[in-house]
This record gives structure tokens, C-alpha cells and sequence, in this order.
């Protein structure tokens, strides 16, 4: 029976996380590679068909809103692990928790004090006419003056080996459900190799989740609920998985009442108190009193219920505002202004379009550039010009010149490559990396990640939405 082998994979013109420039096999995968060329092809196959099996039978599913035939699909989990080495993740680490300390202030600043608008370190215009800047929030303070209790920071690794922010997500991050199960898959599927690896633990994600979510209230025995669209949102999976692992009841909006200022559930026994709701639910939808007026998904007057002090809501309304776009461009500088230190860890270079010279060169350069709109996500909304037809350049000209605020471009990022099982053979395949972040009275960052792969070959679009997959992300004791 034919053994698996890296004969025929090909490394050159990308960083492969696996094999450096000469073929030769870095140190965090040595092991690993070993083991795996003692598998028969066969058996491996077996292994990612028992895999596919097993995430459909957890139900680990979801919706693409693009999808007309609305068939859910599982996030196809690759069984070939993303190797990171303990170094690297120590260096990461400290990086995000200087990243999400920075950019809570940075949202406490602009709904109070604003010093950072008036010394000039951000442009005023550019965040309050952001999509996601709320004036309902002028004034607020969350517990703990921490506005984004749950955050996830899109890496990637570029040609040169380092590692840089692709952008960050401070609203209601998604994927933690899978980071969680994939882990419990592939421990079993290669159960040898991840005990010889001292791969670092991610269970107690949400034991971390629950306790964080306890220190937000002075109530003895919080009743914590997860708050969900419903049963036709495409993370519908996570929402109910998440509310089963920290022991909370999974909610709509219209489970939920408010009466003389206070947060209800309604149950079969009568009417329970909330006190902690960790909100799946966008800003504009959670209060169609305050917000959007025809939303049928949040609640009326939860907003005034936390404004009040009777509820917590996490993630903390308005923090959406530091995942704009073109505030992302400043980051670095903003880093630089509250803890008076270098970014850790760099951004791509943005041109913002709302800047008439940085306007000016994505006009002239659109088809060797990246084009994202600012309020953009899951993939939608954006042009990779170097794989763009002049038909679609064209539109996005057009775009552009009727709202430049809308838009910001980076160079094409070539991301970095990992060994992906892909019929009968292994080929490299383009990932990024997202960690998960708790920050409540301290920050930890989730020994793990998931990492989202571009499942069609050349591929640069790793989300599930446009065809991704997943990786299992073993982070690496150090020895």
C-alpha cells in the first residue's frame, strides 16, 4: 500500500509553513511529516472521509446567504494541521494583547473624552462617519471600561515569513465553534502525533468565556444567555454550541422582555432576570427603539436596560467602530498614542480612498490592488485586481468616485501556504489565522486558532462564505 509523500509538492513563489526554500522541513513540523509519511494513502482518505462524517453528525453547519438553494454545508475541515511553533506564538500573544488594549482605549476615547480627534492623530471625519460609529453610545461606559470583551484578529504570514494584521474584528467574532471541535476531531484522528507534539490545550476556551463573562456583574450567579438571530443565520451552529458550553440558554430577541428597566427571559415557569447577554446580534438590530426601527431581531428597549447598568452586553455596543477599514490604517499610530510603544505586530500598507492622493493611486493602479469596502465582510464587497477582469475594475472606478469613504486598497498579499489533502495527493493551499481574544479583568489569548483555508487552487479568499475551509491550528509547547 503506497505510503504519503511530499514528492510532488511544489514550494517556490510562496512562504509554505511546512518546508522552507530548500525543502528542507521546519523544525515545528519535523515531527509531524515523520509520522504521516507512515500512512497509506488509503487510510488517509479514510481519515478526512471520517472527519467530513463526523462534522455532520455534530451538525457543524452552516448557511452561505448567497446560496439560493439553501443547502447548509459543513466548514470543511483539512486534517493536515497548521503547525505554529511555541516562539512564534509567544510573539503573537504579546502583540494581539497590545493590539486589543490599545484599541479599547481607542473606542472609549471616541465616545468620551475624544483627544484623539483633537490632537489630530486620526482624522475626526473619518470615524464619525463611519457605518459603524454610534452616537447612542456618546457617553458610555462598559464594565471595566472594556468595550470588545471577545475579539478575533484576522493574520496572515506574508512572502517574507513575518506575521501581519489582515484586520481586526471587535463585534461578534465567529468561529471559535470550529477552533473548539476541530480540536476534538483531530485529537482523535491523529491521537499519537498530538501527544508526542505537546500541542497546547484550547479546551478551556470556554471556561475562560464563562468566567470572563461572570466578572461583568456583581450578581452572585448571573443568568448569562447568548443571544441569536435565529435559526437561519449562517453561525447558527456556533450560537447554540456556545450557549450549551457555558451552561446559558440560547435566546432571540423575542425570548426576551424589558420591563421597569430590567431584562427578562420568558420560560414555561414564568418570567427570569438576565444579567449578562453575550449579543450575536448586530448594533443596529439589538433595540428597534433606538436603532433600526424595523428590526425584528432585537428587543425593545434592552439599550436603555444597559445604559441603566441592569444588563451587560458583550460584546459592548459601538465597538464595531475600530473595525472600520479605514480606521484600521491608523492603528499603528493609535498604538503609538495610547501606550506610547511600536505596533508588535504591522499592518498591510492602506490607501484610503477618502484621501484624494491615496484615491488618485487606486484609481490609476486598481488592477494590481486590493479593494475593500470599509463596513465589508466574509469576503463580500471587495476586488483582488490582479485576478479581475477590466469589466469589474471598471465597476469598482465607479464605486470608488461615488463613495470614496467606503473604500480602502492594500497591495495583493501573497498569504502563505500549508499541506492540504486534496484527492489523492497534497498540494499547498492559501490560509490565514485567526486567534480569539478575552479580555474581561485580564487578557488571554486562546493557545490556537482557526485557521481558514482557500480551498480552490490559487485561491486567495479563505472565507467559509466564498468556499473556505478549516484547519486544526497546534500551537507547539516550547522545549
Amino acid at each position: 500500500m503506497a505510503k504519503v509523500n511530499f514528492s510532488e509538492y511544489q514550494i517556490k513563489g510562496f512562504y509554505d509553513e511546512m518546508f522552507d526554500d530548500n525543502r528542507t522541513v521546519r523544525p515545528s513540523y519535523d515531527l509531524f511529516k515523520k509520522s504521516l509519511e507512515k500512512v497509506s494513502w488509503n487510510k488517509l482518505n479514510n481519515l478526512q472521509n471520517s472527519t467530513d462524517r463526523t462534522q455532520l453528525s455534530l451538525g457543524m453547519t452552516f448557511n452561505v446567504y448567497s446560496d439560493n438553494e439553501g443547502v447548509e454545508r459543513i466548514l470543511h475541515l483539512d486534517i493536515i494541521p497548521r503547525i505554529v511553533s511555541g516562539d512564534d506564538w509567544d510573539f503573537l500573544s504579546r502583540g494581539l494583547q497590545q493590539r486589543i488594549v490599545a484599541l479599547n482605549m481607542f473606542i472609549d476615547d471616541i465616545y468620551n473624552d475624544q483627544k484623539v480627534l483633537k490632537d489630530n492623530i486620526i482624522p475626526k471625519e473619518l470615524v464619525l462617519s463611519s457605518a459603524s460609529y454610534m452616537k447612542e453610545c456618546v457617553g458610555l461606559k462598559p464594565p471595566q471600561n472594556v468595550w470588545s470583551h471577545i475579539s478575533g484578529t484576522d493574520l496572515i504570514r506574508g512572502a517574507d515569513g513575518k506575521f501581519y494584521v489582515l484586520e481586526d474584528n471587535l463585534r461578534c467574532p465567529s468561529g471559535v465553534s470550529y477552533m473548539l471541535e476541530n480540536r476534538e476531531i483531530l485529537k482523535r484522528t491523529f491521537p499519537e502525533m498530538f501527544e508526542q507534539l505537546h500541542v497546547r490545550p484550547v479546551h478551556d476556551y470556554s471556561h475562560y468565556l464563562r468566567d470572563m463573562l461572570e466578572s461583568l456583574t456583581e450578581v452572585e450567579k448571573p443568568n448569562i444567555v447568548v443571544m441569536t438571530p435565529g435559526i437561519f443565520n449562517s453561525a447558527y451552529f456556533e450560537h447554540s454550541y456556545l450557549a450549551q458550553q457555558i451552561g446559558g440558554e440560547l435566546v432571540e430577541g423575542r425570548d426576551l422582555v424589558v420591563q421597569d428597566g430590567f431584562v427578562y427571559m420568558k420560560t414555561i415557569k414564568g418570567l427570569q432576570q438576565v444579567d449578562v447577554i453575550y449579543r450575536r446580534v448586530d448594533d443596529e438590530f439589538i433595540d428597534p427603539k433606538v436603532f433600526n426601527k424595523d428590526s425584528l431581531l432585537g428587543t425593545p428597549g434592552l439599550f436603555s436596560a444597559y445604559l441603566k447598568g441592569n444588563v451587560v452586553l458583550v460584546n459592548a455596543p459601538g465597538a464595531g467602530v475600530a473595525d472600520d477599514k479605514a480606521v484600521y490604517a491608523y492603528i499603528p499610530r493609535l498604538i503609538k498614542y495610547y501606550l506610547g510603544e511600536e505596533a508588535l505586530l504591522p499592518n498591510i500598507k492602506t490607501y484610503i480612498c477618502a484621501e484624494e492622493s491615496d484615491c488618485k493611486y487606486v484609481l490609476e493602479n486598481i488592477a494590481q490592488l486590493v479593494v475593500k469596502q470599509t463596513d465589508g465582510s466574509g469576503g463580500y464587497g471587495m476586488l483582488i485586481g490582479p485576478h479581475s477582469t477590466k469589466e469589474e475594475q471598471d465597476e469598482f472606478v465607479i464605486k470608488i468616485k461615488n463613495n470614496p469613504r467606503n473604500y480602502i486598497a492594500q497591495p495583493m498579499i501573497n498569504l502563505s501556504r500549508v499541506p492540504t489533502l486534496c484527492d489523492n495527493t497534497i498540494e499547498g493551499r492559501h490560509v490565514d489565522l485567526r486567534p480569539y481574544i478575552l479580555y474581561g479583568k485580564d487578557i488571554k489569548v486562546i493557545p490556537g486558532a482557526l485557521t481558514r483555508v482557500a480551498l480552490t487552487k490559487g485561491s486567495l479568499v479563505v472565507n467559509s462564505s466564498q468556499g473556505g475551509g478549516s484547519k486544526d491550528t497546534w500551537v507547539l509547547d516550547n522545549k
